[in-house]
């Protein structure tokens, strides 16, 4: 959902769009994957302005729930609780330095097409301490961009979406007409979302706040108002690269 508002906006601020989707061996990637198609056909995006790349080595690491099938995801019950309270400040959804090496590859690829800027669907108010969401490594990353890339190339890296909430996304996406039943939030299902999963359940809670439903299907259908989360984690998607 990030991530296709963040394509929105990047639309929305005059960039030509060239989208970019990673997949890791995640739980959901044949899902996720059918959601960044489905976007790109939404803004008419050609095919040469799509870029799938391929992490397989992170699913091999392992060390996150979302690529290890033996550990469970974590499912938020408490209000104002952390999904797993007994972990740590930082959930085992997080996917070691995962964004760093979706960025490289966003980088790379707007180096070479001469783009402007790389918009990026990170979420800093709404997350499970993921270390790689901060808006301090996002400047880091502006500047290892500036010193790692050809001197006349010049690309901002935008977090557009960075000091929103969750319904705060929902309500950009609505003004910006984004696609939003397109998009894929859960960490576990692919058929429906599970509702249950920390992902699930922020997603749902925003759409709650923002006072309109969510149109993408749920196990069990429509699910009952619980009270707010804690922080809980942001779906980690692609990257899009806006050319100048």
């Amino acid at each position: 959902m990030d991530s296709c508002v963040t394509a929105a906006t990047a639309r929305a601020d005059g960039y030509e769009l060239f989208l970019c989707h990673v997949t890791y061996h995640q739980r959901t990637w044949r899902r996720e994957l059918q959601a960044f198609h489905d976007i790109a056909r939404f803004y008419c995006v050609p095919e040469d302005r799509q870029l799938v790349v391929e992490l397989p080595h992170l699913g091999r690491i392992g060390g996150s729930s979302l690529t290890d099938r033996s550990r469970p995801v974590p499912r938020p019950h408490r209000a104002g609780g952390h999904p797993e309270p007994d972990s740590g400040s930082i959930p085992s959804t997080y996917v070691p330095f995962r964004n760093t090496q979706l960025l490289a590859a966003a980088v790379a690829w707007a180096e070479v097409v001469g783009a402007g800027a790389v918009y990026f669907g990170a979420n800093e108010v709404d997350y499970s301490g993921y270390p790689d969401c901060r808006e301090a490594y996002f400047r880091a990353y502006q500047t290892l961009i500036d010193l790692g890339t050809r001197p006349e190339t010049h690309i901002r890296l935008v977090t557009p979406l960075l000091r929103l909430s969750k319904a705060d996304i929902v309500r950009r996406g609505r003004e910006l007409g984004a696609p939003l039943e397109l998009s894929w939030s859960c960490y576990e299902r692919e058929d429906q979302a599970c509702g249950l999963c920390g992902s699930c359940r922020l997603r749902r809670q925003a759409f709650r706040e923002a006072g309109v439903p969510d149109p993408i299907p749920y196990v069990g259908g429509e699910l009952p108002t619980s009270p707010p989360l804690g922080r809980s984690p942001s779906a980690g998607e692609g990257p899009v690269a806006g050319g100048s």
